[in-house]
């Protein structure tokens, strides 16, 4: 196996996926407490970047599942996870309940949310990847999707070290309501505009 495709995979990875880390942080915040929900949210991220590498792989081989045109409304769908989470928090705080309560009834994102997001916020992955595993062949692409693979798991690791170290979980305790659903419709709406959606 050469070294050499391995340190390209880590570091294409690592350059694409800086911002997971806070993603996941927030969601391991927000499941704190919770039985099975670093499960979950593992779960969800795998479903979420697997489904960014079929996708790239498919299109490395010249299969268009995802028409670029396509891509940027990706971002509706954390511009409409952003929105649920930033209505739950402002009912919840309206009918005076305290986040405690909130999370023990919610018990943290679900799979399918944490994918959604996953997906959505690898659109620009994707038109990295493309070209690169194109070039790479099927061995180099397997390396490629194998390195991902693994360093999904270390990423995961560090967003639930981030989320359960003292300072950063007693803010991200008092203030993750407030985070996720703006760092989610941020994350929404830059994905729209930069990709040109609905003309902006």
């Amino acid at each position: 196996m050469n070294l050499g495709i391995i340190g390209q995979a880590a570091g294409l990875f690592a350059v694409t996926n800086i911002d997971d880390i806070l993603i996941l942080a927030l969601f391991f915040a927000q499941g704190a407490g919770h039985r099975g929900s670093t499960r979950k949210i593992v779960i969800g991220q795998y479903l979420g970047f697997t489904a960014i590498l079929a996708v790239a792989i498919a299109a490395a081989f010249g299969a268009t599942f995802l028409p670029e045109s396509a891509i940027p409304y990706l971002g509706l769908l954390p511009l409409a996870l952003g929105l649920k989470a930033a209505w739950q928090a402002w009912k919840n705080h309206r009918d005076g309940e305290d986040d405690e309560e909130t999370d023990a009834k919610e018990g943290g994102p679900s799979p399918l949310e944490v994918a959604a997001v996953t997906f959505a916020n690898g659109g620009d992955n994707i038109g990295v990847y493309v070209p690169v595993f194109a070039t790479a062949g099927v061995g180099g692409m397997s390396v490629y999707a194998v390195v991902f693979l693994v360093l999904v798991a270390i990423w995961c690791f560090a967003g639930r070290f981030f989320a359960t170290r003292p300072v950063i979980a007693k803010a991200l305790s008092r203030w993750g309501h407030v985070l996720l659903p703006l760092v989610l419709i941020t994350i929404g709406l830059l994905i729209l505009v930069q990709g040109g959606a609905f003309g902006i």
